[in-house]
């Protein structure tokens, strides 16, 4: 978890909207594109971008064509049809206070140290760090996300070394065991265990209820009413840690 507050938070306001502009702009028909602006084509003109709009260079690069690729892969679940025939509805502009996250493609591999992270364009971030990295293993993305209660980072990682292994496991009476899941229970297994519905929503739900009460009564746009939606975030963030 970051401890500071200084994260580009519109980043992807920066460069969403104007990549779905611009594809919206050449949109014409149904499914047709006069010119169609692809994700090396927006990723080229990123440069003249940056030439236009000073903000731009105060972004990572590879921020910047992940924001793309986000574009494009919005765009691509709209034109091709799922499994059903259904098309998944059109990209839209939202605020900056939709986007809860930007990605760094790439990373140096020493960029934690001292319990601060290294994020270029922005600095070295206190971090609280939940576990040590394992060794031998190498950071490959960084997702930096805003959460109710501040910001985190997401580090995914590879090891080479790790073997895949083929197991042939013949099933027996004895290595097999059953489980139904119900409404009743949570889980049946053969043995006859029974696991109850932990229910981690119903816990939080009261207090849940109080809050929710307490933002109607705020004035839209208020400090107060966006103080209630912290609350109502928070408190559902709660009852979601449990699950």
């Amino acid at each position: 978890m970051l401890q500071s507050g200084y994260i580009f938070a519109s980043i992807k306001n920066l460069i969403l909207s104007p990549g779905i502009a611009k594809i919206k702009s050449d949109f014409h028909g149904e499914i047709q594109l006069r010119d169609n602006p692809d994700y090396y084509s927006q990723k080229k003109d990123l440069v003249n971008t940056k030439d236009k709009f000073r903000e731009y260079k105060l972004i990572h690069s590879q921020v910047l064509q992940d924001c793309i690729k986000r574009v494009k892969l919005a765009f691509d679940r709209w034109f091709k049809a799922n499994k059903n025939g259904q098309r998944l509805g059109k990209p839209r502009f939202k605020k900056k206070s939709r986007y809860r996250s930007f990605t760094y493609p790439q990373i140096k591999q020493e960029c934690i140290v001292n319990q601060r992270i290294n994020l270029p364009k922005i600095g070295n971030v206190k971090l609280i760090q939940h576990r040590p990295l394992p060794e031998g293993f190498q950071i490959k993305t960084v997702i930096i996300s805003r959460k109710a209660d501040g910001y985190y980072v997401t580090l995914s990682l590879e090891d080479k070394s790790v073997p895949s292994l083929n197991s042939e496991v013949k099933p027996t009476s004895e290595n097999t065991l059953g489980i139904d899941m119900g409404l009743k229970e949570f889980l049946t297994t053969s043995s006859g265990e029974l696991v109850p519905i932990p229910q981690y929503y119903r816990k939080y739900q009261q207090r849940l209820k109080t809050l929710q009460k307490r933002l109607s009564k705020k004035k839209k746009g208020s400090k107060r009413w966006l103080k209630a939606i912290k609350a109502v975030a928070k408190q559902h963030k709660k009852g979601s840690r449990q699950a």
